[in-house]
C-alpha cells in the first residue's frame, strides 16, 4: 500500500478532474483549486466521473480558491491560456517542498514554473488521455487508456518514483522517463499536426488525413526535423502510422476549444513549434502558414 498523500489538483476539468477523482478514490486527500463557484460545487457534490475504462463513480474532494497549507504535490492540469492567473492561486511559499507536476501541452512552460518555484521539485508530466469536463464536477473520460509519463531534470528520482506508485495505484499507466526534454517533445511532435489541421479545418481527424493528407505528411516532417534540430529523434513513417491507427472521429483539444469558442492554445504549440525552429534555423513553411491562418480567423 502506498503512503497516503495530500495532492492538490490546479484546474479540476477533464484531465485534472480526473486524475483528482482517481486518486481520491484510491484514498488519498485530494484538494482541487478553482474559480469559487466551482470549489462550492466540488466541496458539495465531489467529482462524478464517466468512464468506461476506471467505472461510473463519485469521489468526494476537497476544494478552495487558493492553496493555504502544504501538500506533496501540485498537478497543473490548466490550459496554457489561463496558466498565468491560475498560478497566482498556488503560492510559491505555501507549496514549498511540493512536487509541481504541469500536464500540459507544449515545451516551454517548465522554465517558466521553475522561475516561480524550486528549480528542483518542477517535475513536468505528458499525459496520453481524452477527457472532457460536460460540467463543473462531471467528467467523462472517453479514451480506452490514461498514460502518464513523469520527469524532472534535477528532481531526486525516490520523488518522482513515489508519485509514479501513487498515481499508477489510483488507475492511470504511470511511469519515470529519464529525459524531460524528449518526453516533452515526443508530445508536441504528435501534437502540433494533429491539432493545427484539424482546427484549421474543422474536421475530425479521420476526414482531415484523408483529405489533406500531403499537408499532414509535410506537418509531420517540418515537425519531427525541428524535433531533431533539439536533440530529440523523431519517425516521420511513425508518427503518421500514429494517426492513421486513431479513431477516424477523434479531434484535438485545439479543435474542440475552437468548436466551443474557447481561447486556442495556439501560442503554446504552434507558436512554440515556430519558435524552436527559428531558433535551429529550420524552415516550416506549412506550419507557419497554418498558425497564421488560424491567428487571422480570430484565434
Amino acid at each position: 500500500m502506498t503512503t497516503k498523500h495530500t495532492v492538490a489538483v490546479l484546474g479540476p476539468g477533464g484531465t485534472g478532474g480526473l486524475l483528482a477523482a482517481l486518486l481520491s478514490r484510491s484514498g488519498h486527500r485530494v484538494i482541487c483549486l478553482a474559480r469559487q463557484d466551482t470549489a462550492d460545487t466540488l466541496r458539495g457534490a465531489g467529482i462524478q466521473v464517466r468512464s468506461d475504462r476506471f467505472g461510473d463513480f463519485t469521489a468526494p474532494v476537497e476544494a478552495d480558491t487558493a492553496l493555504r497549507e502544504p501538500v506533496d504535490a501540485c498537478l497543473i492540469t490548466v490550459k496554457h491560456t489561463t496558466l498565468d492567473a491560475a498560478l497566482t492561486r498556488v503560492p510559491p511559499a505555501v507549496l514549498g517542498d511540493a512536487l509541481v507536476v504541469p500536464l500540459l501541452n507544449g515545451v516551454e512552460h517548465p522554465a517558466a514554473l521553475r522561475a516561480r518555484y524550486r528549480p528542483d521539485r518542477v517535475a513536468p508530466g505528458v499525459i496520453r488521455v481524452e477527457s472532457t469536463r460536460l460540467a463543473p464536477g462531471v467528467i467523462e473520460h472517453g479514451s480506452p487508456f490514461a498514460e502518464i509519463d513523469l520527469a524532472g531534470d534535477g528532481v531526486p528520482r525516490s520523488r518522482l518514483d513515489a508519485l509514479a506508485a501513487v498515481l499508477g495505484a489510483a488507475g492511470p499507466a504511470a511511469r519515470v522517463v529519464e529525459d524531460e526534454t524528449a518526453a516533452l517533445w515526443a508530445k508536441m511532435a504528435f501534437l502540433a499536426p494533429f491539432a493545427l489541421l484539424t482546427t484549421r479545418y474543422a474536421l475530425p481527424l479521420g476526414e482531415a488525413r484523408t483529405r489533406h493528407r500531403e499537408e499532414l505528411e509535410t506537418l509531420v516532417a517540418e515537425t519531427t526535423a525541428v524535433s531533431r534540430a533539439c536533440g530529440i529523434p523523431a519517425d516521420p513513417a511513425q508518427a503518421l502510422s500514429r494517426y492513421d491507427a486513431f479513431p477516424p472521429s477523434a479531434k484535438s483539444s485545439m479543435q474542440r476549444d475552437a468548436e466551443a469558442g474557447r481561447p486556442l492554445e495556439l501560442d503554446a504549440i504552434g507558436g512554440a513549434l515556430l519558435r524552436a525552429a527559428d531558433r535551429h534555423g529550420v524552415p516550416v513553411p506549412v506550419t507557419a502558414r497554418l498558425v497564421d491562418e488560424l491567428r487571422a480567423a480570430g484565434h
